[in-house]
């Protein structure tokens, strides 16, 4: 029953990319680049919808001004509806630039061969998950990954399907502690489709617990916009290598040779040091963007293809 399920969201994944992509199509967005003024390529920019559409929106579109302004192109941000069509539009070419958590990174890069990994952000080499719960379910604070095991018989639900912290690697520490996600809780696991809803559907009391990043738990921790009386952190996992940029292998031969590594100096490059920047790093919930190798995300391959997220 669980791996029908996640059949029919893959193929509903699938045909919401395929519309997508057919609407940047006929706007000129194939992957011979669309044209800006001048006929020069426009720089496409993206990333998966993890959070609050109108909070992703002004973060991209502040990275999009940052970009071309330090490399004189034009940098339009490409919205997309779920975390399998950004990886489908980044192979067909639509894409030239998207910041992926782990795991669609790894699926990116398996599908899109001579794809680069750019740049992560300060907080990417340590990231961890938060467990929560409805503070009406009676779930004590869990001291360590073997603690979890409490969590089964729960109403339990996740983020994204496609997530590295809201699905993948607290699946891997929940089987650390012997609990089988597809099997093990009250009914099937729920996937709220991003760490906000996952918050405010624990806080309703629609699943007795979730899990999310806790970028996003923190953040709204800080806005006020969680009510502490009804819902509470119950435990942060270990830590492992989560978010990066990736450019597609066309880059260069769109806007010239050596235009890559262009692109990754200038998402290096923001340290804070002005006003623009320290906006543009505030967006990204952090102090600065560091250089990334391919290999700091072999943890998250391996435990993607144990899961059977990746083949």
């Amino acid at each position: 029953m669980r791996s029908d399920h996640r059949a029919r969201s893959g193929l509903g994944s699938l045909l919401v990319a395929g519309l997508v992509s057919c609407t940047l199509a006929a706007c000129g967005g194939d992957d011979a680049g669309a044209e800006g003024d001048g006929d020069r390529p426009v720089l496409t920019i993206s990333a998966i919808p993890d959070q609050d559409p109108a909070e992703l929106t002004a973060r991209e579109e502040a990275l999009a001004d940052y970009l071309g302004g330090t490399l004189d192109v034009e940098v339009e941000y490409v919205p997309v509806t779920d975390y399998a069509a950004s990886v489908t539009l980044f192979g067909s070419g639509d894409l030239d630039l998207v910041f992926y958590g782990g795991l669609t990174g790894v699926q990116a890069r398996l599908q899109t061969p001579g794809a680069t990994v750019l740049a992560q952000r300060d907080i990417d080499a340590e990231f961890h998950s938060v467990f929560i719960a409805n503070a009406d379910a009676g779930i004590e604070p869990i001291a360590d990954v073997d603690g979890l095991d409490s969590l089964a018989g729960t109403r339990f639900t996740f983020g994204s399907e496609s997530s590295t912290s809201g699905r993948m690697m607290p699946a891997y520490f929940l089987d650390q502690a012997g609990v089988d996600p597809a099997g093990d809780f009250a009914g099937e696991p729920g996937f709220s489709g991003s760490h906000d809803k996952t918050i405010d559907l624990v806080q309703a009391g629609s699943y007795e617990a979730g899990v999310l990043n806790t970028q996003v738990w923190d953040d709204r921790l800080a806005a006020g916009t969680v009510d502490q009386k009804k819902v509470v952190e119950i435990f942060r996992t270990p830590s492992y290598h989560d978010y990066h940029w990736i450019a597609g292998p066309s880059t260069d031969d769109r806007f010239g040779d050596g235009f890559t590594e262009e692109l990754r100096a200038a998402l290096i490059a923001l340290d804070g040091s002005t006003d623009e920047e320290r906006t543009v790093l505030e967006g990204y919930g952090a102090a600065a963007v560091v250089p990334t190798e391919p290999e700091n995300y072999d943890q998250v391959e391996e435990i993607a293809r144990q899961l059977g997220l990746v083949s």
